[in-house]
């Protein structure tokens, strides 16, 4: 599961220091083409952790008027409510952003992936996504699935050329080496979607393997997990949530997505970005120094290596036991509808 993170366990951290409430958060380019994103984006997750749908809506109205361009949602997050609830958000202000979701066919045919982009149009409440990406790409046969005669590679070309989407993406949380497979395929793709942080360049590096073929082949590069998913290293000590978030947005990234359920941590986090000037490559290189000790056995970035993030429809999809005390199981478990396939046998499976 490619949940964004949040700041509420760390509120009145962040200080906001170098940045002024009069400075606009910086645009940057998306990759080759002619298009610019904000620096900070919005992750769509922990909208659905908001306290009811008034507040939702309020956060997004908020971010946008704030001047956060990039929105981040994805079909299958709270079996639908994120994208509810960011649709009803984005009423009257559609054209202000650079709106992106995504498909969890995870190697299931073109046909499913087409029947999530409309549904995913209809919650956002939009007639085109700037941005399509499937979500949660993870193992080794990943790539292979995806471009497979029948596959959602068609699919992605077709809503593209059906005008439905305007560029094509993929994301992934747990290995580069399938990134990098994925990029391999040869598919014209417009962004990847990685975590990025201060851990991430001791264990299993995107940053290393990944973002430098990006840069290459002009990629929009989108980062996400600034807080290492719930803010552990933060709530431990290791690391401020200010750094954590600056360090993300200093890497050559068109954005950097983190998730804000509360109008406290969106404010904190336009803090940050109003005004935004990246690290030196000294004070970047003294912090991964600062977390060396506790970044290489992955403690931090545990979406890498278990099932704690791991998308429950990627897992199905795959043939994978799912982890019945995640969130996201139960909520599926509940569905009655948004369910996909195979999701609709998954109470049996799980007899």
């Amino acid at each position: 599961m490619e949940r964004e993170d949040r700041a509420d366990s760390e509120e009145g951290v962040m200080s906001g220091a170098g940045a002024t409430q009069g400075d606009a958060i910086p645009m940057r380019p998306f990759g080759r083409h002619d298009q610019h994103v904000s620096a900070l984006g919005f992750g769509g997750h922990h909208l659905g952790d908001a306290t009811d749908e008034a507040t939702a809506i309020r956060i997004v109205q908020e971010a946008v008027d704030s001047g956060i361009t990039f929105f981040d949602n994805c079909w299958e997050y709270h079996r639908g409510k994120s994208e509810d609830w960011m649709g009803k958000g984005l009423k009257g202000r559609r054209d202000k952003v650079f709106l992106m979701t995504k498909v969890c066919t995870h190697g299931r045919e073109a046909m499913i992936a087409t029947q999530m982009l409309e549904q995913s149009l209809r919650r956002l409440q939009t007639d085109h996504l700037d941005l399509w990406q499937v979500h949660g790409v993870g193992w080794d046969n990943d790539p292979d699935l995806f471009m497979r005669p029948g596959g959602a590679a068609e699919a992605l070309l077709k809503a593209k050329k059906d005008g439905k989407v305007r560029f094509l993406g993929f994301t992934g949380h747990k290995d580069p080496a399938v990134h990098v497979k994925m990029i391999e395929t040869g598919f014209p793709f417009d962004a990847v979607q990685m975590p990025l942080n201060a851990f991430d360049a001791h264990f299993l590096s995107f940053a290393d393997q990944v973002l430098p073929e990006l840069q290459r082949r002009g990629i929009a590069a989108l980062g996400m997990k600034p807080l290492s998913g719930h803010g552990e290293p933060i709530v431990q000590g290791e690391l401020s949530a200010e750094e954590a978030l600056r360090y993300a947005m200093s890497l050559p990234v068109a954005t950097t997505i983190t998730g804000m359920d509360k109008l406290e941590v969106l404010r904190q986090n336009v803090k940050i970005a109003r005004g935004f000037q990246p690290m030196t490559t000294a004070e970047m290189q003294a912090l991964r120094e600062r977390t060396r000790s506790s970044a290489g056995d992955g403690r931090y970035e545990l979406y890498k290596v278990s099932l704690k993030f791991d998308n429950p429809e990627a897992r199905m999809a795959h043939g994978f036991p799912l982890d019945e005390q995640s969130v996201e199981v139960k909520e599926m478990m509940k569905a009655t509808e948004n369910t996909g396939f195979p999701s609709p046998d998954m109470k049996q499976q799980q007899q």
